[in-house]
């Protein structure tokens, strides 16, 4: 994924916490599962290249979704946190479909490899 070494710190909140950062930082006013604060961004790549960003993943969310998808909250949780690690080097799944492909198949590969 273009990095050897980088640090990332993980926040687990719950809706409540997630709510407000996800209002504010993406303008949808509801909880969601996960937020990725990427630091290496085009504009100011340089400036603490050792640091990724944050990843706030919402506990309930994640107990919520597991139950719906019938997997544990530990299983959607690592889900999320690769979800978001994937977003602080640059993917996407809001933009064109074929972004949203790519970034379903490195989790996918990343997921396989955590859990073999």
């Amino acid at each position: 994924m273009g990095s050897t070494d980088g640090e990332l710190s993980i926040l687990i909140v719950d809706d409540s916490q997630i709510e407000p950062l996800n209002r504010k930082y993406l303008g949808r006013q509801n909880a969601t599962n996960v937020i990725a604060f990427p630091m290496r961004t085009d504009q100011f790549p340089n400036i603490q290249p050792e640091l990724l960003g944050d990843v706030v993943i919402s506990i309930e969310t994640a107990a919520r979704e597991g139950v719906i998808a019938g997997i544990s909250t530990e299983r959607r949780f690592v889900q999320l946190l690769v979800h978001g690690i994937l977003h602080l080097f640059g993917y996407d799944h809001e933009g064109p479909e074929q972004e949203a492909k790519t970034m379903e198949q490195k989790s996918n590969e990343i997921l396989k490899l955590i859990e073999a």
